[in-house]
Formats: C-alpha cells, sequence, structure tokens
C-alpha cells in the first residue's frame, strides 16, 4: 500500500505592512519623524543640506577638531593606538586611515545601543578585526581593555573625546535632552546603575546643591535643589525636570539666564549619574602607563569641570616626569567650524606626550 503524501504545509502569512510614520506639516520635528536624517546612505543629498545649515543630522555626530587631532596625535602606518570614546566614529575613521598598512586602533564605548551601529558602519569600510578591534568598556578600563587585547606595553597614541555624542543628545528616549519630552535616564548605559529620576528620588538637598555647583557652576544650586527635592518622586520626564527649573528662580531673573540654569542642571545631573568625573580621573591616571615612550594622548573636552581636570594631570605629569610635552594652551575650533557645526563652540583640545 502507497502512502499517502501529506499535503504541503502552507506558507507561513507575511505580517501586515506597517507605513512608515509620516511627520506633520512641511518638516520633520520629533527625533522618530527624521527617518531620512537617520538613512544617510540612502539620502546623502538631505544629509549634506542639513550639515550645510549649520545642523547635525538626527542620529548623527559630526566629529570635532579632526585636523587638530591628527596633527596633536600624529598617527602612521604600523602605529597603534585607543580611540577611547568611539561614538559615531567619525575621529576613529580618520585615524584608521593613517594608521595603514598595519597599524591597529582599539575602539572603547561604554554605550550599548550605538556602539553596534558604529561598528558596523567601519566594518562597511573594510576594517576588520586585524585593523580595527572594538570593546564594549567605559574608558575607565583603558588598562583592563589593553591587557586584555594584549597591549601591555601600551599604544603610541590614545584619544578621547569627553563629549555627549549628538546620538545620544538628540534621541529623546535616552533622556539627555529637553527640547522634547522622554523619560529621564541619562544614563551612557542604559542597563546600568540608577536612571536620573531614581538618582533624584533618592539625593538629599545638601547633595543636590553640592554637584549643581561642583558640576555645572550653577549659581541658583542651593534654591534648584531644593525645589528639586519638594518634588522628590514626580520628576520622571525631562520636560517635567526642565520646567521645575524653569519655575524655580526668582522672576527677576532673565529668561536667557533661567534657560541656562535648564542646561546646567541636565549637565549636572548627567555627569553624576555617569560618575564622568571619576571615570576622567582614571583615564588620566592610566595615560602615563598606556602610553608608550614618546606616545601622544590628546583629550576633547566641552565644560570647566573636564578641562580643569586635564590640565592638572597634564601639568602635575610634567612635574613627576611623566610628559616630556604638553599643550600650553586649549586648541579650540576655528570660527568657520563653529558657523559648520555650533555644537563644536564649547570644545578645548589638550595634549600631553609621554616621556621617552
Amino acid at each position: 500500500m502507497t502512502d499517502t503524501p501529506e499535503p504541503p504545509t502552507p506558507p507561513e502569512p507575511s505580517p501586515p505592512h506597517r507605513r512608515r510614520v509620516r511627520y506633520r506639516g512641511t518638516h520633520p520635528r520629533q527625533f522618530g519623524e527624521r527617518y531620512k536624517e537617520r538613512e544617510p546612505t540612502k539620502y546623502p543629498e538631505l544629509i549634506a543640506h542639513v550639515r550645510e545649515s549649520g545642523r547635525t543630522p538626527a542620529g548623527q555626530h559630526i566629529p570635532i577638531l579632526v585636523a587638530e587631532v591628527l596633527t596633536v596625535l600624529a598617527p602612521g602606518p604600523g602605529a597603534r593606538g585607543v580611540d577611547a570614546t568611539l561614538g559615531y566614529g567619525g575621529h576613529a575613521a580618520e585615524l584608521l586611515a593613517r594608521l595603514a598598512p598595519g597599524g591597529r586602533l582599539l575602539a572603547l564605548d561604554a554605550d550599548p545601543v550605538e556602539l553596534p551601529k558604529t561598528e558596523a558602519r567601519l566594518r562597511a569600510l573594510g576594517h576588520d578585526e586585524t585593523t580595527l578591534v572594538v570593546r564594549r568598556t567605559n574608558f575607565a578600563g583603558l588598562l583592563a581593555a589593553l591587557g586584555e587585547v594584549g597591549w601591555q606595553d601600551g599604544v603610541d597614541f590614545v584619544f578621547a573625546d569627553l563629549g555627549v555624542s549628538s546620538m545620544q543628545i538628540d534621541d529623546p528616549a535616552r533622556g539627555f535632552t529637553f527640547k522634547f519630552d522622554g523619560p529621564l535616564d541619562m544614563r551612557m548605559n542604559p542597563r546600568r546603575g540608577l536612571s536620573a529620576a531614581q538618582w533624584l528620588e533618592r539625593a538629599s538637598v545638601e547633595t543636590l546643591t553640592e554637584i549643581l555647583t561642583d558640576h555645572a557652576d550653577e549659581p541658583h544650586a542651593a534654591v534648584i535643589a531644593k525645589a528639586l527635592c519638594a518634588r522628590r518622586g514626580a520628576l520622571t520626564t525631562t520636560l517635567g525636570l526642565a520646567e521645575t527649573v524653569r519655575q524655580t528662580p526668582a522672576p527677576r531673573v532673565p529668561a536667557d539666564d533661567v534657560e541656562m540654569s535648564v542646561r546646567r542642571v541636565f549637565q549636572a545631573l548627567r555627569i553624576e549619574v555617569n560618575d564622568e568625573f571619576g571615570a576622567l580621573d582614571s583615564l588620566l591616571r592610566a595615560l602615563p602607563t598606556a602610553l608608550r615612550p614618546g606616545g601622544r594622548a590628546a583629550l576633547l573636552s566641552f565644560h570647566s569641570g573636564e578641562d580643569r581636570r586635564v590640565k592638572k594631570a597634564f601639568q602635575q605629569g610634567l612635574k613627576d616626569g611623566n610628559y616630556a610635552r604638553a599643550s600650553d594652551e586649549v586648541i579650540r575650533p576655528s570660527p568657520a567650524e563653529q558657523r559648520e557645526n555650533p555644537r563644536s563652540s564649547s570644545a578645548k583640545l589638550r595634549w600631553a606626550q609621554r616621556s621617552s
């Protein structure tokens, strides 16, 4: 008796087609509506237009002081270096182009959301594991990362861009911006530690006053700290935090100064939530050990608290004999770069060279 063949399995139904969310009006306003800006290979003309108008395309980051960084670090064929803050990969791409042939770059970044995207972009440019090694870690773990890849004898250069990437700032879901509403998070790695909302639930008036003063030089630190603690547990969104700060200073305070207070509060909380100063101090202590004799370090900072730490560490390194040379003055973006990329306006570049 011949077995009756089983009827073919019907194909899986296709998921229903979902149209892309379209923006309202003639121009996209929300981050989620700017889908063309977030697909640069598909819409290169639009990306060029956005950049020419002095804006950063959504989901991207324009590297700052690139030529100056390359001059300071002097990467060459066969050299070995570290980009300790990979971000969107703009500086890394330029460094890699100058390390060939034979050079290698170790790229570090703690952001689990953006790191895979950046690695994929750089791999698509032809940088495999022989030239680009990527590790998800904070730059405070620089020496551990060097040991993991077998570079215990150090590297020829270390670069770190201490600013927050535009991809993080622009995305409301990350909680760094008060332009649009989003969860009050602010963590570079959203899988670890307390969010800004959780931190505010636990902070005392004294602690909050201290971090607003130390991290952002906020002149109204005490009154703002008291107002934020009065709303303990209710501050869960970025716009909620921003509006509370706006309502706090005396009515005589000019509107522009009030907005600066909002910016400083967000900056101070971001620094505290991510322990940015602690991580920077760890990096600065590790640099002399991480660099080979004659190796160079270049750090790009964006506010006075960072710059003071970098300046003092390099000055102390000169006194201790760890560094042979260090920058006397900061290097700043040219007026042309600031016009083309307004987010570069507060950048300061300092460098140091290891003793031979």
